[in-house]
């Protein structure tokens, strides 16, 4: 079951200027593959984001434009389950910035690492990124993108540890969850299904 697994960084609060992607396949055994590049969001920079992430102006200078690194991007996540943390703010970065440059959407299913997670670790005090990274023992720079994709991807791989399925639908039934969608004109969002009081609930 392979996956692709997405983190973006942003000069500012717009949905439409990130400075950085990084994207990591993955399979429920191992990474194949990853791919990290700067942006130049042709916007301002905030020094809070700048603070958070360390990219400046002057590092993404030379740096391609969304609409030029689109083609790449695209042939990543077109037609593929792209998983995210926090997915609802890195999937806004992709409609947004497609709004922006008048691009047209691809067709992809996404998951959100943040709801997994909820599910099947439900003790953690929380669902933070480095806090999951920690409880499983993994070492990382946070919010350097491709380190965060590469971290989204390994906890995915956990969750998957934990609930063995001989497909995707069947993970997702024992977690409760539905994909997300973006498609041409629109999008929807993973959502968390009531679990029936007939139904085993699967926490650990």
């Amino acid at each position: 079951m392979n996956f692709v697994s997405i983190d973006f960084e942003t000069a500012n609060e717009k949905r439409h200027s990130p400075c950085a992607v990084g994207l990591v396949v993955a399979n429920e055994h191992e990474i194949i593959d990853e791919y990290y590049s700067l942006i130049n969001p042709i916007t301002e920079f905030r020094s809070y984001n700048t603070y958070i992430h360390g990219i400046t102006e002057d590092d993404v200078a030379d740096a391609p434009t969304f609409a030029e690194l689109w083609p790449t991007l695209n042939k990543y996540l077109m037609n593929n389950l792209v998983v995210a943390h926090n997915a609802s703010f890195d999937m806004s970065v992709i409609r947004h910035t497609l709004d922006y440059f008048k691009l047209p959407y691809p067709s992809m299913d996404y998951l959100c690492t943040v709801k997994i997670s909820q599910r099947i670790w439900p003790k953690l005090t929380n669902h933070k990124l480095n806090t999951l990274a920690s409880h499983h023992g993994i070492i990382f720079e946070h919010h350097h993108a491709l380190e965060d994709a590469r971290v989204a991807a390994k906890v995915f791989m956990k969750a998957m540890e934990e609930y063995p399925s001989d497909s995707m639908d069947t993970f997702l039934e024992k977690c409760n969850l539905t994909k997300g969608k973006i498609y041409e004109h629109g999008y929807t969002a993973p959502k968390t299904k009531s679990a029936s009081r007939n139904r085993k609930i699967y926490f650990k």
